[in-house]
């Protein structure tokens, strides 16, 4: 049986609510390879070939690029992913 009150439950949802959305953003660096980043963000986010080549693309050509938006603990998690694969990364409150 749970301690929380159907109150704490829904302060803890507006909390939640309120702290989202989060964003992993890569930025531009002159040291890796188009191909390497495409094939990171397969490898991390799962994502398509194009889909990694379109978000490649932004961070080559804008110096940046939004790559995944959610809760701040899974974005916290794809940036430390993403720095120990070597990528400039950092993480932004959206809205």
């Amino acid at each position: 049986m749970s301690n929380t009150t159907p109150d704490t439950k829904k302060k803890q949802q507006m909390q939640t609510q309120a702290d989202l959305p989060w964003s992993v953003i890569v930025l531009d660096d002159p040291v890796n390879l188009q191909v390497y980043v495409t094939m990171v963000f397969k490898k991390v986010f799962g994502y398509s070939q194009m889909k990694a080549e379109k978000l490649m693309m932004e961070v080559h050509l804008q110096g940046r690029s939004v790559v995944w938006t959610g809760v701040r603990e899974k974005a916290e998690f794809y940036v430390q992913q993403l720095h120990s694969l070597q990528l400039q990364t950092t993480i932004e409150k959206t809205g």
